[in-house]
């Protein structure tokens, strides 16, 4: 159990280059819910609480709930719970609560207590039997096929269990005996006594507790029997002192429920029911939580099926969870975007009650902004071709100073090698130019950035016909600080010293799908028939040192290529290895 004082709010890095101007107050209908309860005195302090289930890794839509759910509790002097439902333990792993801990961490929240459903496995199964003794609860012996059967249909009522009617004595005794482990996986349920005929099939008497003998990984083999989801989670709220729930809107139908099991266990107003909280040393919170629902994040081009992500793990069409083209918060992080993009990215979102789609444009958009600002500039070229300055001596080498940054001179400045051999992009250059060309061709000139203008004399190919080098001459009126050094010329393009350049791996990534919508199978093919066969290219190219030298996960501009980072598992200054994170521009708007 890990308790912290720290407030839940994000916090910023030196390298997100915070604001110090105030914040302006952000709107939507939960934080207008959250500012009225105040106001009125309904509460006199703000508690959320982030629930994921262990079973599987984050994704960018769990970034949403995350910036929500903590963002409120700091916003309004609150603090905001990590708690794990982990009430499935046949699909849970310490692997997926160990990642999802380092998520909350890296988008720069830190929980209030960091708490499990597990916690309460004692308080719930109390609860259960407080149902029971109430007349609210009962065993049921009907199979998961009969339950179906009995529940009836969207415009059919159901039909009550044989053994609703059993005593609360039989009940009582038939679920210890669930307890102590008599019966196999799947013989009886504890279900609630609702209403079989109510419009909403949640309400039909839905099942409490099922028959599991599957190890914990945090309560051993304690416990054969598991509360259900539903069950456990509005409890969970109420033991916690929650004042707003916040989930997202496929759980709307689900509120009545959460309302039934917080009104009917009333854990505030029984004592008895709490004690083994106190027995761990945990405080004593209980309350009534209000859920509130929104709508969930929707992205095209993407797939946020758990059981789809899983299913690209475990099928090798990606390579594992933190591949930089899943939508994972490790994807997205090795990929190198920030949490401060993430954050950025929440707040365009919004909250609404309204499903939408958002344009995966718009994730980008937020880590270019971030970027912008955020990331130091290098020089890279991705697809080299020599190029080979006759007019300076062999040998040549020399220091030239550039800055860090165009736009920020706190960034300071750094050296780069300049020699008579250089690394150029190959598209930088065309033997027979197309209209508007404004880079390198035969005869004309082009601006090295920071070191002068160049001509090129003479291509060099191979048998293949392919250009191997291209000799050039270098105007040395045109050296930084010559008098002819400002002269006009149309275009710029980078380089690197062939002789100090430092061989690099670059990935250059795109969108994992090629179709807006992977999901749609209304032709017959799945989203595995929409994967991108371009979304992943692996090139040696040539950074300059000062990029080679980078940190693992520290993100530059390569000058007019795009955003990278150094991979987070893979970089290490002698053998660089870096990921595109993102075009300078957004290309795929030119795809139509």
């Amino acid at each position: 159990m890990s308790e912290s004082p720290v407030p839940a709010i994000a916090t910023e890095s030196p390298d997100n280059r915070a604001s110090n101007a105030p914040a302006m107050a952000k709107q939507d209908f939960i934080r207008q819910i959250v500012r009225d309860d105040l106001a009125g005195g309904k509460h006199t302090a703000i508690k959320t609480r982030f629930p994921p289930e262990p079973n599987g890794y984050l994704h960018i839509g769990h970034a949403k709930a995350i910036c929500l759910n903590f963002g409120i509790a700091g916003e309004f002097g609150g603090v905001c719970n990590l708690r794990f439902d982990d009430t499935n333990p046949a699909r849970e792993d310490p692997e997926y609560v160990a990642a999802i801990q380092d998520d909350v961490r890296w988008l720069g929240f830190q929980w209030n207590s960091l708490r499990h459903a597990s916690d309460y496995f004692e308080v719930y199964y109390r609860a259960a039997e407080k149902l029971i003794r109430n007349g609210k609860a009962f065993v049921c012996d009907l199979s998961a096929e009969q339950v179906r059967e009995y529940r009836g249909t969207l415009t059919e009522p159901g039909r009550n269990s044989p053994y609703r009617d059993r005593s609360v004595e039989e009940n009582l005794d038939l679920f210890r005996r669930m307890r102590a482990g008599e019966f196999p996986d799947g013989a009886r349920t504890v279900r609630a006594k609702i209403d079989m005929a109510s419009g909403n099939i949640n309400l039909r008497d839905p099942a409490l507790y099922r028959i599991k003998h599957v190890e914990h990984q945090n309560t051993g083999n304690a416990w054969p029997i598991y509360p259900m989801y539903d069950f456990a989670h509005a409890l969970g709220d109420a033991i916690e002192g929650i004042t707003h729930s916040l989930c997202t809107l496929e759980f709307e139908d689900h509120r009545p429920l959460y309302d039934w099991c917080v009104d009917n266990v009333d854990l505030a107003g029984n004592a008895e029911l709490l004690q083994p909280l106190l027995d761990k040393g945990l405080p004593k919170e209980a309350a009534k939580p209000r859920q509130i629902e929104f709508s969930r994040l929707n992205i095209n081009y993407t797939v946020m099926s758990k059981r789809k992500l899983m299913a690209l793990v475990t099928e090798g069409l990606v390579d594992g969870w933190d591949d930089p083209r899943m939508p994972t918060l490790q994807g997205l992080r090795r990929r190198g975007y920030t949490p401060a993009a993430m954050r950025l990215f929440a707040e365009r979102v919004g909250i609404s009650k309204q499903n939408s789609l958002i344009d995966f444009s718009v994730l980008e958009g937020a880590l270019r902004e971030d970027l912008d600002a955020a990331a130091p500039r290098r020089m890279a070229v991705i697809d080299p071709v020599k190029l080979v300055l006759a007019n300076l001596p062999e040998g040549h080498e020399e220091t030239l100073i550039f800055s860090n940054h165009p736009k920020d001179e706190s960034f300071g400045k750094r050296e780069i090698p300049f020699s008579r051999e250089l690394w150029i992009e190959r598209e930088d250059f065309a033997e027979v130019p197309p209209k508007g060309f404004k880079r390198l061709i035969p005869g004309g000139e082009v601006r090295l950035r920071g070191a002068g203008i160049v001509r090129c004399d003479e291509i060099i190919k191979n048998d293949a016909g392919e250009i191997v080098e291209l000799r050039g001459w270098l105007d040395p009126e045109s050296r930084p600080g010559m008098a002819g050094a400002d002269r006009k010329i149309k275009g710029t393009i980078h380089w690197v010293s062939a002789q100090r350049a430092v061989p690099a791996e670059i990935r250059l990534y795109d969108r994992l799908f090629s179709v807006p919508d992977p999901d749609d199978e209304s032709e017959g093919r799945t989203y595995r028939d929409h994967l991108n066969p371009e979304s992943r290219r692996t090139v040696q190219g040539y950074v300059e040192p000062a990029a080679a030298a980078a940190a693992p996960e520290q993100s530059f501009q390569f000058e007019r290529s795009g955003y990278f980072v150094a991979d987070r598992r893979d970089h290490n200054p002698g053998k660089p290895v870096f990921n595109r994170s993102v075009t300078l521009r957004d290309t795929w708007a030119s795809k139509g």
